[in-house]
């Protein structure tokens, strides 16, 4: 996994745009303006990726206790709905998309009906 295949399986989702609103580190990725996905640069260059995907709260503490060292409360965030997933090898491509689409659809969900038919007309 490498920055490229996470900004590349982000951008494939509709209405998602890419910015960096807080800084010129860190990567934010928003459907309909609404964020769901964010990292930060640094982590990449120094080898220690790390990205912040809000999550539904049960699930999320199901998942920090299944993966204690990869999967922690969100750096930086509303720890009760965002994780940080440490990529360190202990979680695979295919389950951190299943993250990025469980994050992304969180956001959707809860999306006003006007963004939602907005959204629609992009596919």
């Amino acid at each position: 996994m490498n920055i490229d295949n996470f900004r590349e399986y982000c951008l494939r989702k509709p209405g998602t745009t890419e910015e960096f609103p807080f800084d010129n580190e860190t990567l934010v990725f928003k459907v309909m303006g609404k964020m769901y996905a964010l990292s930060g640069l640094k982590s990449w260059e120094e080898g220690e990726p790390r990205i912040n995907l809000k999550c539904n709260p049960k699930y999320a503490q199901e998942l920090r206790g299944e993966y204690p060292e990869s999967i922690l409360p969100g750096w930086h965030m509303n720890k009760h709905h965002w994780n940080t997933v440490v990529l360190n090898g202990e979680i695979s491509f295919n389950q951190l998309q299943g993250f990025i689409d469980h994050s992304y659809d969180l956001i959707v969900n809860s999306l006003t009906k006007k963004l939602k038919e907005q959204l629609k007309s992009l596919d």
